[in-house]
């Protein structure tokens, strides 16, 4: 249950900062933020996974 809330609040942070990037015409911080919303993707999988398992 952890991970899937880490993974669902690093995604939300990661469009936030894609979106942020966008509009600033900074792409490394869009770039960040779309990374950061993979990262909270894999880490809901995870606890799927875990959850799954028990």
């Amino acid at each position: 249950m952890r991970e899937q809330a880490r993974g669902t609040i690093d995604q939300v942070i990661g469009k936030i900062r894609e979106t942020a990037g966008k509009l600033s015409g900074d792409h490394s911080t869009e770039i960040d933020g779309k990374a950061q919303q993979i990262k909270g993707k894999a880490e809901e999988k995870v606890g799927d996974l875990k959850r799954s398992a028990e």
